[in-house]
């Protein structure tokens, strides 16, 4: 194994969420009088923490969103995850992989600590993530492209950044790897290849990625 830990973003990488989630968050802000396609999500906000939804729609009209947006989309998100979340295929196969090799992995993602943990319950990924894997940007002062999520991650896992790697859907979340100094594998899974050009590597299936780290 050339990695000391394997750091997996969730929402897309783990959990096949990010067609719920930007088809609600589109409807929700064109809803609220800011027209937003399920392409311009994607593109804009894919594997974005809360606050830069509302700092993007601030610095594009002058408007703020209401204070319950968080929790309107949330809880709307939440429903759907009930009726229609499942993993992302050959996750399950790659986090079986690397327990069995007692290679040391955890999830780091811009979602909140609940949205992990239902997306988890709901698809079954809940065994493979006790607490002391899951970090969310919650537990730091900025989220990705920052890189201070993934080195919080690394530091509570007992890992030197440069022995990391980082498993990534969305330009964002690459960008944060590559400023925390780690190596990324870019999933173009629903992300074009030239958005992730800044990953180590790229790959297109989820079951090929064992044998790409191992």
């Amino acid at each position: 194994m050339r990695y000391d830990l394997v750091i997996f973003d969730n929402d897309g990488v783990l959990v096949d969420s990010e067609p719920i989630s930007n088809r609600l968050l589109a409807a929700y802000l064109t809803e609220l009088g800011h027209p937003t396609s399920y392409e311009d999500s994607i593109r804009d906000y894919m594997g974005s923490a809360m606050h830069r939804i509302h700092d993007l729609v601030l610095e594009r009209t002058g408007e703020r969103l209401p204070d319950e947006f968080d929790d309107v989309f949330h809880r709307r998100v939440f429903d759907a995850f009930e009726r229609e979340l499942k993993p992302v295929g050959g996750a399950v196969d790659v986090l079986e992989r690397l327990a069995g090799a007692g290679v040391p992995y955890c999830v780091a993602s811009s979602g909140s600590h609940e949205r992990i943990r239902v997306g988890h319950r709901t698809t079954g990924l809940d065994r493979w993530f006790d607490e002391a894997r899951v970090f969310s940007s919650q537990d730091v002062g900025r989220g990705k492209p920052a890189p201070d999520l993934f080195l919080y991650a690394a530091e509570r896992m007992g890992a030197a950044p440069g022995r990391c790697v980082v498993v990534e859907d969305s330009p964002l979340g690459v960008q944060a790897a590559v400023a925390a100094g780690m190596d990324v594998y870019g999933f173009t899974a629903m992300t074009p290849a030239e958005r992730l050009s800044g990953a180590t590597q790229l790959f297109s299936d989820m079951g090929e990625l064992a044998d790409l780290l191992m």
